[in-house]
């Protein structure tokens, strides 16, 4: 079986369990999660690849991260992660990427990730739910975070943090690759 058909048949399993365990209904999930109910029932009778941002789409409607609903298996209190299982989510033709290297639920989905932006390259992230908070360590290069249409500049060595329930986008318009390490902690469903 492939590292694809690994992580659909995971993700099909686990987007039914945590909607059968969070109580809703493929309509409530698909409303909650701005997704199709055609689409849920594809995804979880594993007849299909959503894109990352149905993922973070279908997580954020169950409260749950990314690292969560890709699960192979429910590991033991202590999990330590080889670099070849971190899964690349997205990714462009000029060599940008982001990996999505740990998660966790405590007290919500916390999730960090590996992300490197090639130059003049841009990702976009739709809001996520009222109280999440992201932070980003830039270990190369200069990265341009807009948040709700704002720019700030992260240097090299610098860190920033911001509520990410808006629009956002991490750019690199430097001439150098942009590194940088990013958490997300998205608030527990109530």
């Amino acid at each position: 079986m492939s590292d694809l058909d690994l992580l659909t048949q995971s993700l099909a399993r686990n987007v039914k369990r945590w909607r059968t365990e969070r109580g809703f209904t493929l309509d409530t999930l698909a409303a909650r999660a701005g997704v199709s109910r055609g689409m849920l029932i594809q995804i979880e009778q594993a007849r299909t690849n959503p894109s990352i941002g149905t993922v973070v789409k279908i997580g954020d409607a169950l409260g749950i991260s990314i690292t969560t609903l890709l699960d192979y298996e429910q590991g033991p209190k202590v999990r330590v992660v080889p670099a070849e299982q971190a899964v690349r989510l997205w990714h462009t033709d000029a060599g940008s990427y982001n990996r999505l290297l740990a998660g966790t639920e405590a007290p919500g989905p916390l999730e960090m990730w590996d992300w490197r932006l090639m130059p003049g390259d841009d990702s976009l992230s739709d809001p996520h739910p009222v109280g999440t908070v992201e932070l980003v360590h830039v270990l190369a290069g200069e990265l341009t975070l807009t948040v709700d249409g704002v720019d700030h500049v992260v240097p090299t060595g610098a860190s920033a943090s911001f509520e990410a329930d808006t629009p956002h986008t991490y750019g690199n318009r430097g001439d150098v690759p942009m590194e940088m390490v990013m958490a997300v902690s998205v608030p527990p469903v109530r």
